[in-house]
């Protein structure tokens, strides 16, 4: 394919050109074992895509002929595309759900757990990639992280002034980083923790819908003071200590949410008018139609596969083994749904929270163990992808002018899936060579010993009811915004996640924000999304190096 530039004919890279390939599988193979010791040492996964684009920066600049062909802001755009698919794929999509099985003694399940959650990662990413540049997750979408990325291969690449205001922005978001704030100035009387500002929310705020992130920011807030504003006698019978997460709040609401948001997705795709607000080179409605009946297939099949080699056939009736096959598929669509829109909005997304949702409602229904184990894997095993996904498309989407030649942009698309899929089969072969060592020493995601806890406890009498009660507000907040606006997943979003600081963070970035678009209009725009992508950058930098240095350092 061909993209003009300046009159002249340019064929997009390859992948698979040698040199473009030894640097991508080194990264994978770098981000992979990131990803996997960050996870299961923090808990968390940090973003390595910047990684990978300033990899390529780094070799491009060796005066050798070899690496000559790094220069290309394309093929930085592949390697930062790979070197991310790689650290969450591994760690997300595959060592976290086979630890569940591991910590229920169930070590016969981890293979089969592996081998499905290999194939949802796959399947998982391949949707987005059909899906994108649609009216469901449209190409100008936010996707924060993914702006962040480009605008950073753009600075290296062609400096000038915007160079200068993404190292401002970039520069904020370190140092700022390093800011501690004790809880006890914004709240929380007598306690002497401290937390750090997470500037990646700060600078979210700058890019994303304003209404979708103000009602994240509320939702952050009323989870993190949950216990002073509703921990008094008037709500002790509704909400137990002002715990929202006792009462299963934050659950309901997104049970409520995401099924009103999976109904919103179906009206904008089958109503008639379908081009209506569709790019004239973009996917259209009835491209998204057959990509989610792909989907349907293909998450059947996983289903299928996953209890027949788990061995459920044993443990369940044909009935409840179809049940589990229905429910597995439909709740991984769900979660890849909610995540992706989370994500596209606001660059964060709640996918543990959302598998705990999956594993509550099946718990509910009366699966035995070994089938809720392998659910929430199944579960948690898609959407990560997805997401990363959107994430490096966005950027490759940027990199390409925004579509203006489609045809250079579809090939691009294409070697972006290439990379993707070259960086989650080495993700799977680390993976499957390493897990042993870490199970050896105990070593699992944090989350799966909250699954295992929740699977061995049961579920409370009443948890039915809390979950339908605080579903209808949700899904009547889902309805207001629209599926433009996502506001009700958005707020519940926010209130599965208990980090207050970040919710400061998202209000300030929408206060400067009004006030920067009110002093500079509609001409400031694009140098507030480049300032606001040097944050993100920033903090995504600092959080990657920050996490390393105490993984290192850590007793």
């Amino acid at each position: 394919m061909t993209h003009q530039n300046n009159g002249v004919p340019q064929r997009h890279p390859s992948l698979f050109e040698p040199a473009t390939l030894a640097l991508i599988a080194i990264l994978c193979v770098f981000g992979s074992i990131i990803g996997m010791q960050l996870l299961v040492s923090l808990g968390i996964t940090a973003n390595t895509s910047l990684i990978g684009a300033l990899a390529a920066m780094a070799l491009a600049r060796v005066p050798l002929a070899m690496f000559a062909r790094y220069r290309s802001i394309h093929v930085q755009n592949l390697a930062q595309s790979a070197i991310s698919s790689a650290t969450f794929g591994a760690a997300n999509s595959l060592l976290l759900p086979v630890g569940i099985p591991w910590l229920l003694n169930r070590p016969d399940l981890v293979l089969p757990m592996l081998a499905g959650a290999f194939f949802a990662m796959l399947l998982d990413g391949y949707l987005l990639y059909r899906m994108f540049d649609s009216r469901v997750f449209p190409a100008q979408g936010a996707w924060p992280p993914g702006v962040a990325a480009a605008e950073a291969i753009k600075a290296g690449d062609e400096g000038g002034r915007k160079a200068a205001l993404m190292g401002v922005g970039f520069l904020t978001g370190v140092v700022v980083s390093f800011v501690k704030v004790p809880l006890a100035w914004i709240g929380f009387a007598g306690s002497t923790a401290v937390s750090g500002i997470p500037m990646s929310a700060f600078g979210v705020a700058f890019i994303g819908n304003v209404w979708a992130l103000t009602m994240f920011g509320i939702g952050l807030l009323l989870r993190g003071y949950s216990g002073q504003l509703f921990g008094g006698p008037l709500f002790e019978t509704i909400i137990p200590k002002g715990d929202l997460m006792a009462a299963y709040i934050p659950h309901g609401f997104m049970i409520g949410a995401g099924l009103v948001a999976l109904i919103q997705v179906g009206m904008l795709l089958f109503k008639r008018g379908e081009t209506s607000g569709v790019a004239k080179e973009g996917v259209t409605d009835t491209e998204v139609r057959r990509a989610l009946g792909l989907g349907t297939i293909g998450y059947l099949v996983i289903a299928v596969f996953i209890a027949l080699v788990g061995g459920l056939i044993s443990d369940m009736s044909i009935g409840m083994l179809i049940l589990f096959v229905l429910y597995a598929a439909f709740a991984a669509y769900v979660h890849e749904l909610i995540v992706g829109l989370a994500a596209m909005h606001s660059g964060w997304f709640p996918a543990f929270a959302v598998a705990l949702i999956t594993l509550i409602i099946g718990m509910l229904i009366g699966f035995p163990m070994p089938a809720l184990a392998l659910l929430v894997g199944f579960s948690a095993a898609t959407g990560p992808a997805f997401a990363d996904m959107g994430y490096d498309l966005k950027a490759g989407y940027i990199l390409r002018g925004h579509g203006v030649d489609p045809a250079f942009e579809r090939e691009g698309r294409r070697q972006q899936l290439f990379a993707a899929m070259f960086a989650f089969v080495i993700a799977g072969i680390v993976v499957l060579f390493s897990y042993q060592s870490y199970f050896d020493r105990n070593l699992v995601a944090p989350v799966d010993k909250v699954y295992a806890a929740t699977i061995k406890a049961g579920v409370a009498p009443g948890v039915a009811w809390q979950l339908f009660l605080w579903a209808i507000p949700g899904a009547i907040l889902q309805f207001i915004g629209g599926p433009k606006r996502q506001i009700g997943v958005l707020f519940a979003t926010g209130l599965l996640i208990s980090f207050p600081m970040a919710g400061w963070a998202v209000l300030a970035g929408i206060v400067c924000r009004l006030i920067w678009e009110k002093l500079r209009g509609d001409s400031g725009e694009g140098d507030m999304e480049v300032f606001a992508a040097g944050i993100i950058a920033g903090d995504a930098i600092f959080s990657f190096f920050d996490s390393v240095i105490k993984n290192v350092t850590k007793p």
